[in-house]
């Protein structure tokens, strides 16, 4: 009996995972078919503006090429009708002068006829016939621009789609997946010396196997990628040294409370002012790691010993870690809204959660929101994982060590939460930009009861 149950259990169980799988890929068709129809649109399109083009360039070059032809016509008519006009008055004056001549042979007066006779020769040496040239300044010929497009009607026939090289396929054993990167190698079933590089598509996923038309986050892409391997990298930021109090150090993925350090910078500010805004001397004065507020923020201030990721969340699942260092007080790490307040505690607000870490008296930990706290019966880990789910409105405080679950927040964020951490006598050592670990994958469950994997990531490579 319990062999049968579970023999139909295997089989309701693949019977499932085959209507999943017909589910997915009839969406995948009806998305082809949507695609298929907008894209033929996109390359007619294409086709018929470089079609526009080429024609465009003909029509320029025909009248280009015409405008030549009729510039040397122009030309040549103006040569040939000037050569006419001065051979008109030539002849003309030839043919007066030629009647003068033959009336001289009439007279016969010997002294008028020799008078007549000097007046001809005189008037034939400057005679324009004998002056005028004979030879054509310009021939009625035009075959030396005469076109011949045989060689670029043989290109032109030889139009066509342009090669389309084969689809990569994914090199499994060259991909890799880290803490906080996933590196997707891939290669070309036969080799294309004309590949100048390729295009990686890539969006993540919040379940396993085939992926999924609807309900997935947008395609992101890594476009001129030269070589035949990618590395994307997970969410990941640095500790935010425009927003943190003054009394703390802040160095990229680390935070020091410094009780001099406030106290320094306002001597050192009063110095300058006193002095009438001299710039103080370089010894007077030592380096920190605290850059100016920039960002259109104040900074914390008061008892709120605070400092910001620089970086905000607004959609998918990321994980990040904090460790104590050295002898510490207190620290506090969770999010907080945008419009989190200068003099605002983490946790003592509505728009802030954290987990918050005593070690003053006695050691004791308890999660923090709204003002309200709640005390946490656990072991006060060394250090703390935050998972933040934003899409399902979670974040989970994790021992960072064996990921023993802490305390889980549930909420709807109305909009983009940032990482925020506040430490009082210690210091605090970040590590962002980690992939979810399998195991807190695996706790987290969706709104029907169903686990839902850790953040995957789908690549598509062209």
């Amino acid at each position: 009996m319990d062999a049968q149950k579970e023999a139909l259990h295997r089989i309701i169980t693949t019977l499932a995972k085959r209507k999943e799988e017909l589910h997915t890929f009839i969406e995948t068709l009806r998305y082809s078919l949507t695609s298929l129809q907008s894209n033929t649109s996109q390359v007619l399109s294409d086709l018929e503006e470089e079609f526009d083009t080429l024609f465009s360039m003909l029509y320029e070059m025909k009248d280009s090429m015409t405008g030549t032809v009729k510039q040397e016509q122009t030309r040549k008519m103006q040569e040939l009708q000037n050569q006419l006009t001065q051979s008109s008055s030539a002849l003309e004056s030839s043919e007066e002068l030629l009647a003068f001549a033959n009336n001289a042979m009439l007279i016969r007066d010997g002294e008028d006829f020799m008078k007549a006779a000097k007046h001809i020769r005189d008037r034939v040496t400057v005679a324009p016939a004998f002056r005028h040239t004979m030879k054509l300044k310009a021939t009625a010929n035009m075959s030396y621009l005469t076109v011949d497009f045989s060689e670029e009607r043989r290109m032109l026939e030889k139009l066509s789609f342009l090669p389309v090289p084969r689809a990569p396929e994914i090199d499994v054993t060259g991909c890799l997946v880290t803490d906080n990167t996933v590196t997707v190698a891939w290669r070309m079933p036969v080799e294309d010396s004309k590949i100048d590089h390729y295009i990686l598509e890539y969006r993540k996923t919040n379940h396993e196997g085939l992926p999924r038309v609807k309900d997935e986050y947008c395609w992101e892409v890594a476009d001129n990628v030269k070589v035949t391997k990618f590395t994307l990298t997970a969410f990941n930021f640095n500790l935010d040294a425009t927003s943190s109090h003054l009394n703390l150090k802040v160095e990229d993925q680390r935070v020091e409370w410094d009780p001099q350090s406030g106290k320094l910078e306002s001597k050192v500010k009063g110095k300058e002012n006193k002095g009438g805004g001299g710039t103080a001397s370089p010894s007077r004065t030592r380096p920190t790691s605290r850059a100016p507020a920039a960002r259109g923020r104040d900074r914390f201030t008061g008892e709120s010993y605070t400092v910001l990721g620089d970086k905000s969340i607004s959609s998918g699942q990321h994980y990040w870690e904090v460790k104590a260092m050295k002898d510490y007080k207190s620290y506090s790490v969770g999010v907080a809204y945008k419009n989190f307040g200068k003099f605002d505690q983490l946790g003592k607000t509505n728009t802030s959660w954290c987990v918050h870490v005593n070690n003053w008296l006695q050691t004791s930990l308890a999660a923090k929101h709204n003002n309200k706290t709640k005390s946490l019966e656990v072991p006060v880990p060394d250090g703390i994982g935050v998972y933040c789910d934003f899409d399902r409105g979670q974040l989970s405080f994790y021992n960072a060590e064996n990921k023993q679950l802490l305390h889980t927040f549930k909420t709807k964020f109305i909009q983009p939460v940032i990482p925020a951490f506040m430490v009082w006598c210690g210091a605090l050592a970040l590590s962002a930009g980690l992939q979810v670990p399998s195991i807190i994958g695996g706790f987290q469950k969706t709104d029907k009861g169903s686990e839902a994997p850790a953040a995957t990531v789908a690549p598509r490579i062209s």
